[in-house]
C-alpha cells in the first residue's frame, strides 16, 4: 500500500516583511511537514494589488532562506493563477451555487457582516456584482477535529451567510483562491495562525461544492503586541531584524513551548532547524498558551 506524502504549505500575502507572527506560522508549518520527511510548499497569495507592497514578495523570499526555511518545488504565485479561479467559479455557476448581489459594504455591516441572502432571487447581471456563494435553505453546521483547537463547529447560515466568492471589483476571495490552490498543490496538511479559524468552515464548504479533498488542519495561537493586538502588518508590526536569524529562529521554538536549549541559539540556523526538527512536538501547543510576543518583537 502506497504511502500518501504530507505535504504543507505556507502561503504569505506580499503586504509587508516577515514579522515574529509570520515566522512562527512558518517555523511550525515548515516542522510539521519536514519531521515527517513530506514537503513544505511556499505560495505567495498575491491576488489583492491594492494592499500589496511592492518588493515585499522578493523581502519575504529573502528572509525565509535568511532562516534557512528552504521550500521544496517551485513557488507559486496566485497571481498567475487566474484561469484556475475562473475554472473553478464557473463549475460553482454551473451548478447554479452562486448569484451576483449589489448589496454594498455599508448593508452588510449593518447587517453585523452575516449577509442575509437579499439578492439570491432577483437574477442580477454578473457584470460589477459581488459573487456569492448559496448555502441553500438548509442550516449549514461545519465541523472539523482541529489538531490544536479541538473539535470546531461553525454554522455558516448564522455566523456568516452566503459569502463571496469574487469582489464587485472582479477579485477572487481569498476564500475560493486557497481552496484552488490547496487542491492543485495537493496540500494535505495546513498549519496557519488561530485568526483564521473562522475562515477554515467556508473552507471547507467549498472543497465539497467542488469535489476536493480536505485537508488536515492546525491552527496557531496568534502572538500579540504589547496592545493585545495581532502582530501584523496592519497593526505595524516590526520586521525581522537582519543578522538576527539565530535569534529569531530560538525564539519562535521557545514561544511555540519547543524548550529549545539555551545554547542553540549561538548555533547556526541550519543546526537549530536539525535540532527543531528532531524534537518537534506539535502537542506541545495548547490554544491557552501565552499569546504575547517576546519583548523586542
Amino acid at each position: 500500500m502506497s504511502v500518501v506524502t504530507r505535504i504543507g504549505r505556507f502561503a504569505p500575502s506580499p503586504t509587508g516583511p516577515l514579522h515574529f507572527g509570520s515566522l512562527v506560522s512558518a517555523v511550525a508549518s515548515f516542522l510539521d511537514s519536514k519531521q515527517s520527511a513530506g514537503q513544505w510548499l511556499l505560495r505567495m497569495e498575491d491576488i489583492d494589488p491594492p494592499r500589496e507592497v511592492p518588493g515585499a514578495a522578493s523581502q519575504i523570499l529573502t528572509q525565509l532562506e535568511a532562516h534557512g526555511l528552504l521550500w521544496d518545488k517551485t513557488v507559486l504565485y496566485q497571481s498567475d493563477r487566474m484561469d484556475s479561479y475562473i475554472d473553478a467559479l464557473d463549475q460553482l455557476k454551473n451548478n447554479g451555487l452562486v448569484y451576483p448581489c449589489q448589496c454594498n459594504r455599508q448593508r452588510i455591516v449593518r447587517l453585523g457582516g452575516v449577509y442575509d441572502g437579499q439578492c439570491r432571487g432577483l437574477q442580477l447581471q454578473d457584470d460589477n456584482a459581488t459573487l456569492r456563494l448559496c448555502l441553500g435553505d438548509n442550516t449549514q453546521i461545519q465541523w472539523f477535529d482541529d489538531q490544536i483547537m479541538g473539535r470546531v463547529e461553525q454554522n455558516l447560515h448564522s455566523d456568516v451567510g452566503d459569502f463571496a466568492v469574487r469582489r464587485r471589483d472582479g477579485l477572487f476571495s481569498y476564500q475560493l483562491a486557497v481552496v484552488v490552490d490547496d487542491e492543485f498543490q495537493g496540500i494535505t496538511h495546513i498549519m496557519r495562525g488561530s485568526d483564521l479559524l473562522d475562515s477554515t468552515s467556508r473552507q471547507i464548504f467549498l472543497q465539497q461544492c467542488l469535489g476536493y479533498r480536505q485537508p488536515e488542519y492546525a491552527h496557531l495561537p496568534v502572538a500579540l503586541n504589547r496592545d493585545r493586538q495581532k502582530l501584523s502588518k496592519q497593526n505595524h508590526a516590526a520586521s525581522l531584524v537582519t543578522g538576527r536569524e539565530s535569534v529569531n529562529l530560538w525564539t519562535a521554538l521557545a514561544w511555540l513551548q519547543q524548550r529549545p536549549p539555551l545554547a542553540l541559539q549561538r548555533l547556526e540556523v541550519g543546526e537549530i532547524l536539525n535540532w527543531a526538527r528532531s524534537h518537534w512536538q506539535s502537542q506541545a501547543i495548547y490554544p491557552s498558551m501565552p499569546t504575547s510576543a517576546p519583548e523586542g518583537y
